[in-house]
């Protein structure tokens, strides 16, 4: 596991004045998928668009960890992601669908994917490379991000596979979306 990072929240004192708020490490973490699967910090999240701004409340409490944002809301994570395994290309439909069922979204695995755990969410995601690097998987083509590479991910079909012998950080904007022109 890497070095844990910290969440700082700012917010307002009484009299308006900018505030640090809270300064510690995201408090839900997570793994998901077993021993070998990516590890999940779940840093924030908005249940509204646009986001309210007052003095001094919190995150929206949420239960567990939830694949896709609130809807109309947003959501930051960070995953480390470790190198994976032959196992992966052994996995089941139903294993698959299992994996996903661990942060509600048993319903977003791709049929017939290039990957394991390709996957489709009505989202946009902006995916941001912090350290290491990982194989953007497509239904046609595949890329290698690296540190400081952003992915801007709409709503497609997408596998990440870490195909080097270290773990990868990724952190993840995820942001409520809404297919069009016959998408679904």
């Amino acid at each position: 596991m890497q070095a844990p990072f910290r969440r700082i929240v700012t917010g307002h004192d009484q009299e308006g004045r900018a505030i640090i708020q809270e300064d510690r490490p995201p408090p839900r973490v997570q793994r998901i998928g077993g021993e070998t699967g990516p590890m999940f910090y779940e840093v924030w999240n908005t249940r509204a668009t646009p986001a309210p701004i007052d003095r001094a409340s919190g995150e929206p409490r949420e239960e567990g960890i939830i694949l896709a944002p609130p809807k109309n809301g947003t959501r930051i994570r960070v995953l480390d992601i470790p190198p994976e395994g032959d196992n992966l290309n052994e996995l089941t439909q139903a294993e698959r669908e299992a994996h996903f069922a661990e942060v509600g979204a048993a319903g977003a695995v791709a049929q017939n994917a290039r990957h394991a755990y390709m996957h489709r969410t009505q989202t946009v995601d902006y995916g941001i490379v912090l350290d290491g690097e990982l194989v953007l998987i497509m239904d046609e083509g595949e890329t290698v991000v690296r540190a400081g590479d952003i992915v801007i991910q709409r709503g497609t079909n997408h596998g990440w596979a870490n195909r080097t012998d270290r773990n990868c950080r990724i952190a993840f904007i995820l942001i409520d979306g809404q297919f069009a022109d016959g998408l679904s």
